[in-house]
């Protein structure tokens, strides 16, 4: 009885939670700040068309968006049947990757928004956290360094076969982004030893992962974002967002099954997490904690404590 009064309590809390304002960010970047994405696409389609498989469609892209090469490889392959081992079809897609990656562009509010959090005298700290490894994040990024990569300091940008990360632990599942988290933190930390700060202040001060707001474009992105107890921004493509028409807050709560086979999930993939300590439930659809928008453009800083000069 008493853990039932407990839990209903917790319920009215969350009706009422006001958020922290968000001291750190953390990107995606496929899709979200350069347009790598259309150019996956392309190079897909370019393979298919060699084995007369037709377009990659977008019920299939979907499903692709912000996995490891692994697991994109065994969806795409399912509904493809190419006939080609996976070495071979990876062979085909790097030697088309070579051609078309190094004319990646950033999305449109991309520039804008990271300048924005630069001149911030909120001062939030800046992560990349991508699923892409670290040949095929060179190839999309070399020639844009020093316009859209120069805003994240190398120890803030984490990769795919970042070797933290556990194999078969890429998006959906919370890792990256708990580990952009903690790497975060230990830079502060070490910020603030630098000026005379006490370890106990570090410590009580320690951004939470609800302090924390995710950018994303892909639906898995968006879960591990949820995973990891973080706000989440949903960019998706146009086309990805005609895919999830009428379960927006399905996506944005991270409950859309991507992660079903996660520790921790039901058959459905659809558990969600009670945190009673802090007073608040997390991953329910319509609680507050996402939010969907067609671009960066005009982004909303004052919705998240976030000083705009």
């Amino acid at each position: 009885m008493q853990g039932s009064c407990k839990i209903q309590a917790t319920m009215q809390h969350a009706e009422t939670f006001q958020f922290p304002p968000i001291r750190a960010c953390i990107f995606d970047m496929d899709g979200l700040l350069i347009d790598s994405e259309d150019i996956y696409t392309r190079v897909t389609d370019e393979i298919l068309a060699r084995y007369d498989r037709g377009r990659l469609p977008w019920s299939i892209k979907a499903q692709l968006q912000g996995r490891p090469t692994q697991q994109a490889y065994d969806l795409l392959q399912s509904w493809a049947q190419l006939p080609l081992s996976q070495s071979e079809y990876l062979a085909e897609a790097r030697a088309l990757q070579e051609k078309h990656f190094p004319t990646t562009q950033p999305l449109p509010g991309v520039l804008s928004l990271l300048e924005t959090l630069t001149k911030s005298p909120s001062k939030p700290y800046v992560a990349l956290a991508t699923s892409s490894n670290s040949f095929s994040y060179d190839l999309k990024t070399k020639h844009l360094q020093e316009i859209l990569f120069s805003y994240f300091e190398d120890d803030m940008i984490i990769k795919g076969d970042d070797p933290r990360i556990k194999s078969g632990r890429g998006k959906p599942a919370p890792d990256i982004y708990q580990l952009a988290l903690d790497t975060i933190n230990k830079k502060r930390e070490k910020d603030m030893l630098e000026k005379g700060a006490a370890k106990d202040p570090i410590l009580a001060t320690k951004i939470l992962p609800m302090e924390c707001l995710v950018f994303e474009d892909s639906v898995p992105g968006v879960e591990a974002g949820r995973r990891a107890g973080m706000r989440c921004v949903w960019v998706p493509h146009e086309g990805l967002r005609d895919q999830y028409k009428g379960k927006e807050g399905e996506v944005l709560a991270g409950l859309t099954g991507e992660g079903r086979y996660l520790d921790g999930e039901d058959a459905m993939g659809n558990a969600s997490r009670t945190n009673v300590e802090d007073g608040i439930l997390l991953r329910k659809v319509d609680d507050g904690w996402g939010e969907a928008r067609g671009s960066l453009e005009g982004f909303d800083f004052e919705r998240y404590g976030i000083q705009a000069l």
